[in-house]
């Protein structure tokens, strides 16, 4: 009886406006072209103020609604910029594309130029983490000739470090020369399993239903095996981005539910190691979606963070 409301639940959600839920109805569509030339229609958010701007990058296999918790106490420090990557979302998911670091990055710095955005600052989470990292690698502290800066840098659970994260049974299956099979089986049922096993702190099911509904919304089911290949991405350019963590001169702090059995206690030690002087905060009893799990604690230790490099007043 349970699953069946669920999935009434479910259907309702699918049968309302291209708005899901009332937090989207502020957002607004960007066009966004192609090496290809093809527009690419991208999902933005944005509580624009004069304050400092705050970019959030979210992670896999969600969208910026898993920033909706944080957005009403951010909007009183910042002008706050979120956007559902490529392949996530509200966004376009074409089957016809590389889902690369490099092309999510690609369409960041696009809307940035678009709304006139040149300093800014980072939070981010899992997939967005290496996003926020090809970032910095391309543009550290300084921006170089690009015209962008980025002044702080907060990263919550995420694969920094390839050889400190374990990808989930579905992850690997996605991964593999079948992937596209498995992505036909995945399922509400599924996804609420696999994201009771990597979070600590359970997540209510109807919040869960709207997570889903964005991940099916543009038949994203059907590419989902390919946005996946991002951790053999990873491994791949591993020492461009650890390299930016290292080299990067502005303020950076790691903030890491600890329970996570995909990049948890063990990133958290690595970056550490690597990390100069390394800022990190562990959440206990937290697991790999701390801004879900725990908002109030992750709004705390940004806030902190912000306030301690007078990011913030």
């Amino acid at each position: 009886m349970k699953e069946v409301m669920l999935n009434h639940y479910i259907e309702e959600l699918n049968t309302q406006s291209q708005w899901p839920t009332q937090w989207h109805q502020t957002g607004f569509f960007y066009q966004f072209v192609d090496t290809k030339g093809i527009q690419r229609q991208i999902y933005i958010n944005q509580a624009k103020s004069d304050k400092p701007c705050l970019l959030l990058i979210h992670g896999f296999p969600t969208s910026s609604y898993d920033w909706h918790a944080l957005w009403p106490s951010l909007t009183q420090h910042f002008n706050l910029l979120t956007l559902d990557l490529i392949g996530y979302g509200l966004s376009d998911k074409p089957s016809d594309i590389d889902y690369s670091f490099a092309l999510q990055a690609d369409i960041i710095e696009a809307v940035l130029d678009y709304l006139g955005i040149q300093h800014f600052h980072i939070l981010a989470h899992d997939y967005g983490d290496t996003v926020a990292q090809e970032l910095l690698a391309r543009h550290g502290d300084t921006g170089l000739d690009s015209g962008f800066s980025i002044d702080s840098t907060i990263l919550l659970n995420g694969g920094l470090f390839p050889e400190t994260t374990q990808p989930i049974l579905i992850q690997r299956l996605l991964m593999g020369s079948f992937g596209f099979v498995i992505a036909k089986l995945f399922s509400f049922k599924k996804f609420t399993q696999n994201f009771a096993y990597i979070c600590y702190q359970p997540i209510p099911e109807a919040e869960l239903a709207i997570h889903w509904q964005l991940i099916t919304k543009n038949q994203g089911i059907k590419v989902i095996h390919k946005i996946i290949q991002y951790i053999r991405e990873r491994k791949l350019h591993r020492e461009r981005w650890v390299s930016a963590l290292q080299q990067y001169e502005m303020p950076l702090r790691f903030i890491n539910g600890i329970c996570d059995p995909i990049s948890g206690q063990d990133t958290l030690i690595r970056f550490e190691q690597l990390i100069e002087q390394a800022d990190t905060i562990a959440l206990v009893e937290t697991g790999h979606y701390p801004q879900l799990e725990k908002p109030q604690a992750v709004l705390q230790h940004c806030t902190h963070f912000w306030l301690q490099h007078k990011i913030i007043a």
